[in-house]
């Protein structure tokens, strides 16, 4: 995948928002809330002030008029390049088209698993396949709700992947959860390890205190 000047998904999502017009800070973030983007692209005031900065400098975006509102901060409105809409239009393309490997941290966590007993790790996987059926059903209702509403489905996407995301990580955990409570041959070597540790660490107390 091409190195882009700006990585941050929020910088794609300012360039999206200025492709259909020009619009100061506070109208991008209020209005990837109220198409609720937050869920899928992480949205806070001061990474928005940021990416808006290295769009400026990438000459992706550009400054087109500062105004004041009675006593509100004076707000300038940005528009976006035809070099931003080359950028908008080729990292979108590569994002839909290429798949990356990522690194989230369920992953990092499930390499490092046996270094937790076994039984330890069943009960947060419990845990977890509880959450991510609450979570859920929860988003499933949230897209009934939309679809209720007269939310075309072309906006919905991300939140049918995120729950299909969520679905198969949960039958997958399941699977995990049973394969280490109904197979010794699977956690023998595991339970080997932490017996092992256990006994060092009593002798290692034991030869402290002689």
């Amino acid at each position: 995948m091409k190195k882009r000047k700006i990585g941050n998904p929020l910088g794609l999502a300012v360039l999206a928002l200025l492709a259909e017009r020009p619009m100061h800070p506070y109208e991008m973030a209020a209005t990837l809330r109220e198409r609720g983007k937050e869920d899928s692209i992480r949205i806070n005031y001061g990474s928005l002030y940021s990416v808006i900065g290295a769009l400026v400098r990438a000459r992706f975006i550009e400054a087109r008029e500062t105004s004041r509102e009675g006593a509100r901060p004076q707000r300038t409105v940005y528009s976006i390049t035809p070099v931003g809409e080359t950028e908008l239009d080729g990292w979108l393309r590569e994002i839909l088209r290429e798949p990356l490997k990522e690194y989230p941290q369920f992953e990092a966590g499930l390499s490092l698993m046996p270094y937790l007993p076994p039984d330890e790790v069943a009960a947060m996987l419990e845990e977890r396949v509880r959450r991510l059926q609450r979570q859920g059903e929860e988003l499933r209702a949230a897209v009934v709700d939309a679809e209720r509403q007269g939310v075309d489905r072309l906006f919905l996407v991300e939140a049918e992947y995120s729950l299909a995301m969520r679905e198969a990580e949960r039958r997958w955990a399941a699977e995990l959860l049973a394969l280490i409570r109904d197979s010794p041959d699977f956690t023998r070597g595991w339970r080997d390890y932490h017996r092992r540790r256990a006994e060092s660490k009593r002798g290692e107390h034991d030869a402290g205190h002689s």
